[in-house]
């Protein structure tokens, strides 16, 4: 049998894969935009909807980075207002572990999980980003080594919270005027190195028991913490050869955590642009990237790897003849760390620059581009479907460049052609987030269902 394909949709409120710009671009503040989204994402029968989040807006050259302001509203409070509004559809946020603490958002999180009938995500995201802390008066105060270690802590604290509730714990029993089989319900004690919290748990556990933890870690760190914790990774490997290497790795360290590798889904980011022909859809494409990559955006982006300031540069013109200044401070402030060896970086782009004979922009729309299905309808279900059915992925977080309109072409032709193949469902079968995407009841931690 084949398997079957998993989709969600991201809602692009930051980065330049989102096309502001476009006259046909809405607002990524109004509810009216999110809402139109998701509720395409439903009509297309998608496994789940997805928010990033940001806590501050990033600066370049100690500036606000432009795209910054298009959109970063709070992702729980958005989802929660999204609830009203779908019925099957699963709702998952980006909540940062750094600068929360697990009580108040293990309370949002299994509100959300209670007001959704079981529809709830958490994209588990760290940072040690002092620039981001000052937003919280906390500053650096976590070594990069650390946060993973807190993450995982947090995560532990936040299902001490949850299981805090046993599942039988409300009775309700009006005759007898009892609401809860024991006193202690919700009673809870957690000790650790960053969190030393106790007292009783506000809400009773939620239909869920645990929402679907997501995570999005590459680093060898964060492919065990996802190992051990993550119902659905997050990843950016774009292409099928190293979609399968992702695939491999990740699944194969699930063992050492006791899990089995149906329980870890793995979902990479990536985007599309359909045609009425071939030729269409690649002349779309080329219009698009020019689009995302404007002028100003490709030397931004070049700053970001050289670490200096370029706005001298014509963005027509060639690469700069310096290289790369990897010893001084960071250029941008508040954006994950995207180069691990700028100098590297440079080489290989002036080698792909030099060979393709690519100016600045033209070089940055070549290596910034992340995994792009391409072609007619037919073509992107062909693609999307040998994608998956040779485990590089177990689906996709599809990202529309328009905002709020970006998906509908997709749901409308590209769904019934992964029906037709028996690849994708026709209806919603299970109730939570977490029996759409198979990935069957959580578990408490004392191993019995939550």
């Amino acid at each position: 049998m084949a398997k079957q394909i998993i989709l969600a949709a991201h809602f692009p409120g930051v980065n330049n894969t989102t096309v502001w710009t476009d006259p046909a671009s809405g607002s990524q503040i109004d509810f009216a935009s999110f809402a139109h989204l998701a509720r395409t994402a439903e009509r297309g029968l998608f496994d789940m909807f997805f928010l990033a989040e940001g806590l501050r807006l990033r600066e370049q050259r100690g500036r606000i980075h432009d795209l910054d302001v298009v959109g970063r509203p709070d992702a729980l409070t958005v989802l929660t207002a999204l609830a009203g509004v779908t019925t099957h559809l699963g709702l998952a946020g980006t909540v940062n572990t750094t600068f929360n603490e697990p009580y108040d958002l293990a309370r949002k999180v299994a509100t959300l999980d209670h007001l959704s009938d079981g529809r709830a995500g958490w994209n588990v995201v760290t940072s040690s980003d002092a620039f981001t802390g000052e937003n919280f008066r906390r500053g650096g105060f976590l070594e990069y080594s650390q946060r993973y270690e807190r993450a995982a802590e947090f995560v532990r604290a936040a299902r001490t919270l949850w299981d805090s509730w046993p599942p039988d714990a409300v009775v309700a029993a009006k005759d007898e005027g009892a609401f809860t089989r024991t006193a202690d319900a919700g009673e809870f004690g957690h000790h650790g190195p960053h969190f030393d919290i106790a007292g009783h748990f506000t809400v009773p556990r939620s239909p869920q028991g645990y929402p679907v933890i997501i995570q999005a870690g590459d680093s060898d760190e964060g492919r065990d913490f996802s190992a051990a914790t993550a119902d659905v990774v997050f990843t950016r490997h774009s292409t099928p050869r190293a979609g399968q290497a992702f695939y491999r790795d990740i699944k194969s360290r699930l063992a050492k955590f006791g899990r089995s590798p149906e329980e870890l889904k793995v979902l990479p980011a990536a985007t599309f642009v359909l045609g009425d022909t071939e030729a269409d859809a690649l002349e779309r494409t080329a219009h698009v990237r020019r689009q995302q990559v404007s002028p100003q955006t490709a030397i931004s982006l070049l700053e970001q790897v050289w670490n200096r300031d370029l706005s001298g540069y014509d963005p027509d013109g060639p690469l700069p003849a310096e290289d790369p200044d990897p010893a001084a401070d960071s250029i941008i402030k508040g954006r994950t760390r995207q180069h691990d060896d700028r100098l590297a970086t440079a080489r290989a782009w002036r080698a792909i620059a030099e060979e393709k004979r690519l100016s600045i922009r033209e070089l940055i729309i070549e290596v910034t581009g992340r995994q792009s299905f391409v072609g007619t309808p037919e073509q992107v279900a062909d693609q999307i479907d040998r994608f998956v059915q040779a485990d590089a992925a177990d689906g996709f977080i599809l990202v529309p460049h328009l905002v709020p309109a970006g998906l509908d072409e997709f749901v409308a032709t590209v769904v019934p052609l992964l029906q037709e193949r028996g690849v994708f469902r026709t209806a919603y079968t299970a109730s939570t987030l977490r029996g759409n995407l198979g990935l069957g009841p959580a578990r408490t931690r004392d191993g019995v269902p939550a």
